[in-house]
């Protein structure tokens, strides 16, 4: 199962990245201000991870296929690496599916 990985920013900002199985990061986070919103950050990956209309397919400038996750208020709460394919990035889309929901979560802050 995957997890997700709390780190600091530079500017003290928390953020997050799930990992599959593998380590690869599959998702990342915005910057939070404070621990508490970087935790209803990975609760919110976890419950709008099974519904695939919350998965926006997407391609950027260089042609190259990423994802974002949104809630419900259609704020994006999770944006994936860039995929060589839109394959590869529909295979990201379904290892978040799958780890995201059971995911553990690793502290690397304290």
């Amino acid at each position: 199962m995957g997890k997700f990985v709390i780190t600091k920013r530079s500017n003290g900002a928390f953020q997050f990245s799930l990992k599959a199985d593998n380590g690869q990061a599959i998702l990342s986070s915005e910057g939070y201000a404070t621990r508490a919103s970087c935790d209803n950050g990975i609760e919110s990956i976890r419950k709008n991870s099974i519904d695939d209309g919350r998965f926006d397919r997407l391609t950027a400038k260089n042609g190259k296929a990423y994802f974002n996750l949104k809630a419900g208020n259609g704020q994006i709460i999770g944006t994936s690496e860039l995929y060589e394919s839109e394959t590869g990035r529909d295979n990201g889309i379904e290892s978040v599916k799958k780890n995201a929901p059971g995911a553990s979560v690793d502290d690397q802050t304290v």
